[in-house]
């Protein structure tokens, strides 16, 4: 069983982790899995609700000025589900995102790889979810497998709102690959304005 949350929960209660968190490789395993830009609900009400309970927020803000055209709007289901199988494939899903925006930047090298390796190796995951997050990390960022999680609307503005969270967005680098995902996604860009907004907040929040 794939389990976001235990992934959060493990990189954010190890001690390694915590002590070198913002340097070299530990600092980007910390960041791109908990919330690097400081939403710190993830590790408090688990990262699917935390996501998702941002960019449902964000979506009911972008709406507020529109006039209704038919359409059945979104509910919070949507954008957190309930059904064990939907929540492990966008528990997956929202993981590629986090770990590509983190690469975002080309800072990672094979020796900060090694060592984030060898951090995870030893954390309480399954095989299954060290398999994975190994593989994500390992292979180059792929824009196009990360856009290939979008097949909703809602988890559209989910991956951009984890994919936002996982880091700090304070490089060039960083910036552009958001606004290529911004594209990519489809996302009006009302939408994006509003989960940039409630990322901030949350960041402000104590």
């Amino acid at each position: 069983m794939f389990d976001i949350d235990k992934i959060v929960t493990a990189l954010r209660t190890d001690p390694n982790m915590q002590r070198t968190a913002g340097a070299g490789a530990a600092g980007l395993a910390a960041g791109m899995l908990l919330g690097g830009g400081g939403l710190g609900k993830l590790a408090k009400y688990g990262a699917l609700a935390a996501v998702g309970g941002l960019a449902y927020s964000a979506w009911q803000k972008s709406q507020q000025n529109k006039t209704p055209q038919g359409d059945t709007p979104p509910t919070d289901e949507r954008f957190i589900p309930q059904a064990p199988s939907e929540r492990e494939a966008l528990g997956r899903t929202l993981v590629r995102a986090m770990i590509a925006a983190a690469k975002a930047d080309g800072r990672v090298d094979a020796d900060e790889k090694e060592r984030i390796f060898g951090r995870l190796e030893a954390m309480d995951l399954s095989a299954e979810e060290k398999a994975f997050v190994f593989d994500e990390l390992a292979t180059p960022l792929d824009l196009d497998a990360v856009v290939r999680g979008a097949d909703t609307p809602e988890h559209a503005a989910e991956i951009y709102a984890a994919s936002l969270v996982a880091i700090t967005a304070d490089t060039a680098s960083e910036r552009a690959y958001l606004e290529t995902l911004a594209n990519r996604l489809k996302l009006p860009a009302a939408l994006v304005t509003e989960i940039h907004a409630a990322a901030d907040a949350e960041k402000a929040a104590p």
